[in-house]
């Protein structure tokens, strides 16, 4: 299945095919700087399967880390689209808010809710991890 997005703008237009790895809610800081205070809703995804296909997206990288994550974004507007994460290689961490339709996200983990904020709800049955789930 193919899905499709944009930032607020309309300048950049994505899309995407599936699989779809994970659906998450992340709690911590530095997502919440991102999001404007809330948990990231994000989707991980193949690198490979994406492309834009309007507009270029423009890249941050904080420089005083050993192993940034780079950040992708509109330049005009400044929406946040999607994150190469290091300890994901060859994926893609999207954001659900930019997605054309995002009505079926469904978060199955929330991580480092060691962060969490006292007024962030995860949904009933969605496990929740301070860090990361441990590996299986």
């Amino acid at each position: 299945m193919t899905h499709s997005g944009r930032c607020y703008c309309g300048k950049i237009n994505y899309e995407f095919e599936e699989p779809i790895y994970t659906q998450i809610l992340c709690h911590c800081r530095e997502c919440r700087y991102i999001s404007g205070g809330e948990a990231n809703a994000s989707i991980v995804i193949s690198e490979n399967n994406f492309r834009v296909t309007k507009g270029t997206l423009k890249t941050y990288a904080r420089e005083d880390l050993e192993k940034p994550r780079i950040r992708f974004f509109c330049g005009d507007c400044g929406t946040h689209i999607c994150v190469k994460s290091p300890p994901r290689p060859g994926m893609l961490v999207l954001k659900v808010g930019t997605l054309n339709d995002h009505s079926w996200f469904n978060p199955n983990t929330a991580i480092y809710c060691i962060d969490k904020q006292p007024y962030h709800i995860i949904p009933d049955g969605v496990p929740s991890f301070d860090k990361t789930p441990p590996a299986q």
